[in-house]
């Protein structure tokens, strides 16, 4: 569908009603359409949700055309949020103690998701804006958040996983690892179908990486939500400035 931009707003959830609408957004994506689940799910309500969820600022992305449904969504938790929340929600994931020990601002992102007719366009982007107006405001330096692959059969990522890990692993200051260990170096750099790799990547993943974006050491095989996750960070000091000013255009 030809999206207006001018009826798509990007804002934090203000209330309980907003959040929900968010996590109803999230259980159509991630529980009906992927397949995934958690023991917190709410099928009767069909509410996507975890114990972070009060601990987490909510952007969401809204279409006025809609009666301004939610139609977007990210997670955003910053390091002093976390330590309410007692750790990072990637935390039971990989190790972050090469990030913490870099001293400076994070912010995790998570459970981002578009509703179908808005994927490939201009949402993305307007949640990007919006994302780029949060990092400014609380001077956020590192980002990270764990992004996935559908489904559970690594030999079947071999192509994506093993490009990741060729070329866009993590400087060592930056490198967490994966706490249940798996290797994405499947097959020899030689032997990767650069062009395969790249189709089977999902567009989020692939919009990070033109960022700037890298990822640590090793994947983690998360059955419970039925995909393989890798661990992408961003340096905001090391953005590509040139893609940088499209993710902060007309932000403002």
């Amino acid at each position: 569908m030809a999206l207006d931009d001018r009826e798509l707003t990007v804002r934090l959830a203000r209330d309980a009603e907003d959040i929900a609408a968010a996590q109803r957004l999230r259980y159509e994506v991630f529980v009906e359409e992927l397949g995934g689940g958690g023991t917190l799910v709410d099928h009767e309500n069909r509410l996507e949700c975890d114990r972070f969820d009060p601990f987490f600022d909510h952007l969401i992305l809204t279409d006025g055309r809609r009666d301004n449904a939610v139609v977007g969504v990210y997670r955003l938790l910053c390091d002093d949020q976390a330590a309410e929340a007692g750790q990072f929600y990637s935390e039971d994931e990989y190790d972050l103690a090469p990030l913490r020990a870099t001293g400076r601002r994070l912010l995790e992102l998570g459970r981002s998701c578009l509703h179908p007719d808005y994927r490939g366009g201009s949402g993305v982007m307007r949640l990007w804006q919006g994302l780029a107006g949060y990092v400014a405001e609380h001077k956020i330096e590192i980002l990270f958040g764990t992004a996935s692959f559908h489904g559970t059969d690594v030999q079947a990522l071999a192509h994506p996983l093993s490009l990741l890990r060729a070329r866009h692993l993590a400087p060592e200051d930056l490198r967490v690892r994966s706490r249940a260990y798996q290797p994405m170096d499947l097959l020899p750099e030689a032997e990767i179908d650069r062009r395969r790799a790249m189709l089977e990547t999902p567009a989020l993943i692939k919009g990070y990486l033109r960022l700037g974006g890298v990822v640590g050491d090793g994947a983690f095989v998360d059955h419970a939500f039925n995909t393989t996750d890798v661990c992408l960070l961003m340096d905001t000091a090391r953005l590509n400035a040139q893609v940088a000013g499209l993710y902060t255009r007309g932000r403002g």
